[in-house]
């Protein structure tokens, strides 16, 4: 039964970091004046909205392997309305990342707090207790590698759009020449190397976790909350 649960937990988790990740690019795609994403129903924490069967399959299967990676429909955006095209499609695609990061973030507090006041090993599996601190904890490590997964600079992932505003216009077309190759590669690499990617992951996301941690316990402290 305690098996059965884990897998709704990541369900659970996927379909709603998904869809806040895609909101996320559609609300500030928005608030940058594009109304695209807003007009294709995108603008919305709905995951039927957002869901790519593939990206949603394989973000289960890596959750299960440990690693949690996976992705969405992308959300369609129109830099012609944006005042500065290259600062706007660079904020529309960082704003992805970073809201893993925040989502990370806030479920931290929970998943600490019980942590602390219970001994996680002797709970029951039907524990309310248990199911929010095991959700919560999948929560802050998925969420950390969607983000950094998705800042990986390669295409079609948000940080290869981030060049973008990084590169100078010349060369950064110069290197979206060979966009369908690099993605291929990448795949290739996923799946004959996977430990490769998992290896990547781990190594930012065990002290991205640890600041968040020390950062929460900072925020306990000083409300008063042990």
């Amino acid at each position: 039964m305690q098996d059965v649960m884990q897998y709704v937990y990541i369900i659970i988790v996927i379909l709603l970091s998904l869809s806040f990740h895609e909101f996320s690019h559609a609300f500030v795609s928005y608030k940058l004046g594009d109304p695209t994403a807003r007009d294709q129903g995108r603008l919305s924490l709905n995951p039927l909205k957002h869901l790519d069967p593939l990206g949603t399959i394989m973000m289960v299967a890596s959750m299960i392997g440990g690693a949690g990676i996976g992705w969405a429909k992308p959300v369609p955006i129109n830099p012609m309305y944006y005042k500065n095209k290259k600062a706007g499609t660079m904020l529309v695609s960082i704003a992805g990342p970073l809201s893993n990061l925040l989502l990370s973030f806030v479920f931290v507090f929970p998943f600490l707090y019980i942590g602390s006041k219970f001994d996680i090993n002797t709970l029951d599996s039907s524990d309310l207790n248990l199911m929010i601190f095991s959700i919560s904890r999948m929560f802050v490590l998925t969420n950390i590698n969607l983000a950094v997964f998705n800042l990986l600079p390669v295409p079609p992932l948000d940080g290869s759009k981030i060049l973008s505003g990084i590169l100078p216009t010349k060369q950064y077309y110069q290197l979206m020449q060979y966009e369908n190759y690099i993605g291929i590669a990448f795949i290739l690499v996923i799946f004959v190397f996977p430990g490769v990617l998992r290896g990547v992951l781990k190594a930012v996301t065990i002290p991205v976790s640890n600041i968040m941690v020390e950062i929460a316990i900072w925020i306990f402290r000083l409300f008063g909350v042990s």
